[in-house]
């Protein structure tokens, strides 16, 4: 069952064995409790629930705690189904991070950093203009459509607007290292989010809705 959800702590850097430098994403994975499990014949298609994350009791609905005491679980925050990952897994079973080992290639997906409104230079590297000769075209996108025909812009044209805040899913992430004991799970290379949001951890190829 090698699927988790965890909570992105931030980057450090291990050394190896061999003495090489490993730049890593901490992640406190798990424990994940089973909530849920989706099937072909009853849901249409097949899944498995985890819920992660403790809080207080009066923080989430009558209905969520209801679903939650099912699997005899507390109240827990974030609750996700990851598709294709029910294996032998069964409702109230307890899912920790040993379910992955180092040298597994993962992939993580979460919300990225909010940078609010930004112009094209930063939000799809566009080039900037001449700052020589009194241009005004400094930081402008430049032309974005015809005059006369066809007398509008194209849907699709890439201009300024909201930047990040969106769900990304980074892929092909290695990993480093796994301590149980600590429920951390240490990945190469950098993961979606801020220090403190929650990722979803599954080996390439599978999904997650």
């Amino acid at each position: 069952m090698p699927a988790l959800l965890g909570k992105k702590l931030g980057m450090t850097q291990v050394f190896q064995e061999d003495g090489r430098v490993e730049r890593v994403t901490v992640v406190e994975a798990g424990p994940c409790v089973v909530t849920a499990i989706r099937t072909e014949e009853r849901d249409g298609y097949e899944a498995v629930q985890l819920a992660f994350g403790e809080i207080r009791e009066k923080s989430i609905t009558k209905g969520e705690l209801g679903h939650l005491k099912k699997a005899d679980a507390g109240p827990l925050k974030h609750v996700r189904e990851f598709r294709d990952e029910a294996g032998e897994l069964q409702v109230g079973e307890v899912v920790k991070v040993d379910v992955f080992e180092p040298g597994q290639i993962v992939k993580v997906s979460g919300v990225s950093k909010g940078k609010g409104f930004q112009g094209t230079i930063k939000r799809h590297n566009f080039s900037r203009g001449p700052v020589s000769h009194g241009s005004h075209n400094v930081r402008a996108p430049g032309s974005i459509g015809a005059s006369a025909t066809p007398s509008r812009v194209f849907k699709g044209i890439r201009g300024p607007g909201q930047m990040g805040n969106e769900r990304v899913t980074q892929r092909g992430l290695t990993v480093v290292d796994v301590k149980p004991d600590q429920n951390l799970i240490l990945l190469r290379g950098s993961v979606p989010g801020a220090k403190g949001t929650t990722v979803e951890i599954r080996t390439e190829g599978k999904g997650a809705s």
